[in-house]
């Protein structure tokens, strides 16, 4: 049996999980999702760390790998790092088995990633550096309209005659939002518009990494936003392609959920090449 500790420290968030593994048999024990708000992340990671053992009932000598991602490469509680595409694709596996192609939408950028069913990367594209394809985008928009991010989704999907965002630019396209709540247009038909702006600009990158026809799945916090989710599967169908995207409940813990797993893949395999002891 092997205890996993996945640690992915993002930018927004710190999400930690830890698995239980024993051959083909893996068991999720225990999670925990952290919001940085101007911390120190890798200050944080550590306590959630630290939090998400207590809660299982497990210290630090329990753990037979701690792996980090996202930007957790100079941790120094952990035992290694694994770069954040494998393991958004190893975790988007996990979730949803049947998927070609992941659509990881983070607080700064979205990135496509083309797999195969061990969640091996195949291909891969990044949005920009502008940052108006990210959820650090939609918050700052969130927060001039004066809604909470729980309500993004659902007032989106009350669109009646969605505004049209053409800005690739985050600084102009929150220009155009400033004029548009000017105009008197109403909330819903904005956060619809730029839905559809950022679906069409990150559906473009599933077209330019050639993902297969099937399921996408979407991993990261937009995950949840159903009003993203409508517009994504809404501009699939306009460019021709041939998915469907979905996401999970659990689509944020993706990135840990790969480091976790390939932490227990790469234990198991230093322990047969004698590196490590395994202690039973």
């Amino acid at each position: 049996m092997t205890i996993t500790a996945g640690i992915d420290i993002g930018t927004a968030a710190v999400k930690t999980v830890l698995f239980r593994t024993d051959g083909d048999e893996v068991e999720w024990i225990a999670k925990r999702n952290d919001r940085i708000r101007r911390r120190d992340q890798l200050q944080l990671a550590e306590q959630a760390y630290d939090a998400v053992l207590a809660e299982a009932g497990l210290d630090r000598n329990d753990v037979d790998y701690a792996a980090t991602t996202g930007e957790g490469e100079s941790a120094t509680f952990s035992t290694g790092h694994f770069y954040s595409m494998t393991t958004h694709a190893r975790g988007a596996v996990y979730l949803q088995p049947e998927i070609n192609s992941v659509l990881d939408i983070g607080a700064l950028h979205g990135r496509a990633i083309r797999i195969d069913h061990r969640g091996k990367v195949l291909g891969y594209q990044m949005t920009s550096q502008c940052a108006s394809g990210s959820g650090q985008f939609l918050e700052n928009i969130s927060r001039y309209l004066g809604i909470a991010q729980e309500e993004i989704g659902p007032l989106s999907l009350q669109a009646d005659n969605p505004e049209t965002v053409s800005s690739i630019c985050a600084v102009l396209a929150e220009t155009d939002v400033i004029n548009m709540v000017s105009l008197g247009i109403t909330a819903p038909n904005i956060l619809k518009g730029i839905h559809l702006s950022m679906a069409g600009r990150l559906a473009k990158l599933l077209r330019v990494i050639k993902a297969s026809d099937g399921v996408t799945f979407i991993s990261g916090g937009l995950a949840q936003d159903q009003g993203l989710m409508a517009a994504l599967n809404e501009s699939m169908e306009q460019l021709k392609l041939k998915l469907v995207a979905v996401s999970h409940p659990d689509s944020p813990y993706a990135g840990a959920i790969g480091a976790a797993l390939w932490g227990a893949y790469r234990y198991q395999k230093l322990v047969r090449e004698g590196v490590f002891a395994k202690v039973s």
